[in-house]
């Protein structure tokens, strides 16, 4: 097929990849670059630059509603557009100009974590399992018609990051085989029971509270790993969070009990990664090789 492809970050570049082996990918959509590093110079997305390295035609508008971005789109007289976490709204006549129209890989099992954050609130709500879903494009938000779906279980050793990871191949996996299969396909209209929205996270909620339950905790470290991390003050500085688990325990609220596990507001967690500022992640044991916390500590919050 004749393929336009959009997206920006890490997550979408598999999908470019699987899509430029099998289909001609006419452009590919991205956000500009952005300044980034010591020297806040213009950094190109991991699409945009994986997208140059297979010598793609690269597109990088700030925004869709200009005509003359809407005609030059339609100009490619694309089958279908490809949509992975690009990051921009498309306008109507964007989304009416492929001839079967623009279907979006969604990282959730829709209805349930529509929006910007889908892995990072499955795994903080705790959710047991979540998945991909290949769904038709329309002027909601995450609101049409679902082609394909597939799913995958949240165990208690997934992180964002090794959940991201999963769900990036399972969606490149799958808009192949939709793409196979799209005359044939019916799409199936999402239901209205079961709706939640994946609120973009928010740096403010980054923070742990121990006063919440150990399970809960866990949960936040690990959906909030590996960013923007979620962090705790300790005498020694603050301390990013980059995995966890519930363990059994028992003391007020932000304690020390021994090494890395620190008490909740019922059980404990006990921190199996972290990083502190300037240092790179560590395992527990690392880092308490270098890091003062003796049991009856109490960390802040």
């Amino acid at each position: 097929m004749r393929v336009v492809f959009m997206g920006t970050p890490d997550f979408s570049v598999p999908v470019l990849e699987a899509l430029h082996a099998r289909h001609e990918v006419l452009a590919v959509y991205s956000q500009p670059p952005r300044p980034a590093g010591r020297g806040k110079k213009p950094r190109p997305s991991p699409v945009q630059a994986r997208a140059e390295a297979l010598g793609l035609t690269i597109r990088t508008p700030r925004s869709l509603k200009d005509p003359a971005e809407q005609a030059a789109f339609a100009a490619l007289k694309a089958d279908v557009a490809i949509v992975v976490a690009y990051g921009l709204i498309l306008p109507q006549p964007v989304l009416d100009a492929p001839q079967k129209g623009c279907l979006n890989i969604h990282a959730s099992l829709l209805p349930r974590w529509r929006g910007a954050a889908p892995i990072q609130r499955a795994i903080m709500a705790g959710d047991r399992e979540t998945g991909v879903c290949i769904m038709q494009m329309e002027a909601g938000l995450d609101t049409g018609p679902v082609l394909l779906r597939a799913a995958t279980p949240i165990t208690e050793a997934d992180t964002a990051g090794s959940l991201h990871d999963r769900l990036s191949g399972m969606g490149a996996t799958l808009i192949v085989d939709a793409l196979e299969r799209l005359p044939g396909l019916s799409p199936e209209p999402q239901p209205e029971m079961g709706v939640t929205y994946a609120a973009k996270i928010d740096k403010a909620e980054a923070q742990v509270k121990w006063d919440q339950p150990a399970a809960v905790v866990a949960r936040h470290i690990r959906g909030l790993s590996p960013a923007p991390g979620a962090w705790c003050e300790t005498p020694a500085g603050r301390l990013k969070l980059l995995n966890a688990r519930a363990v059994a325990g028992q003391g007020a609220p932000g304690t020390v009990l021994e090494g890395l596990t620190i008490a909740c507001a019922g059980d404990a967690v006990e921190i199996i990664q972290a990083q502190r500022e300037g240092k790179r992640p560590m395992s527990a044991g690392e880092l308490l090789r270098g890091l003062d916390l003796p049991p009856g500590t109490r960390l802040a919050r």
